[in-house]
């Protein structure tokens, strides 16, 4: 299930260049939902193509994960203004899409704390349940979810950077 292109289930289509729509291998049973497009990502309608996908890119490849080893998305479809945070209402307007993409997945990667919000409803501090296995429900199943560092964080943090090559290294262990 995807979007029209002339979707306006919320405000967010008001200021959008393009619908940003799944990209990657959506049979691998491996998606990452990151929070929102970026500015790059809304002029070329792809997810995870700016700076932070780039670094997202590179350090997959560095585990041996292609891009096109896995599913990448984000829970909203659209660029809220000014880089800011989607809001629920956003969110709950674009959730059957992002439904529709995790509902067959073996396992979701939630890059963030909005992501992780919005899939497992988790309120805390990343750093405290980064790598820890949970489960989610999409389509009437129980999904593994593992929450890790939007790859923002990882530009500016070591840590945070270990922690989402770890992440990397368990999902190609254990689902790739």
């Amino acid at each position: 299930m995807r979007p029209s292109p002339d979707c306006s289930l919320c405000s967010l289509c008001r200021e959008r260049t393009r619908i940003v729509l799944p990209d990657g291998d959506p049979s691998s049973g491996v998606v990452f939902v990151g929070e929102a497009p970026g500015e790059t990502e809304d002029l070329t309608g792809r997810p995870f193509v700016g700076r932070s996908g780039k670094l997202m890119e590179r350090m997959m490849s560095e585990e041996g994960v292609s891009r096109s080893d896995v599913l990448i998305t984000n829970t909203v479809k659209c660029r809220p203004p000014g880089n800011r945070d989607p809001t629920p209402e956003e969110m709950v307007a674009c959730r059957p899409f992002l439904d529709s993409e995790i509902c067959g997945s073996r396992v979701v990667v939630g890059l963030g704390r909005s992501a992780c919000r919005d899939l497992a409803g988790y309120e805390g501090r990343m750093k405290d349940i980064v790598n820890t296995r949970m489960t989610i429900k999409a389509g009437g199943r129980d999904i593994a979810f593992i929450p890790t560092f939007h790859p923002a964080a990882c530009i500016y943090s070591r840590e945070s950077r270990e922690a989402f090559r770890m992440t990397i290294r368990m999902i190609k262990r254990e689902f790739l």
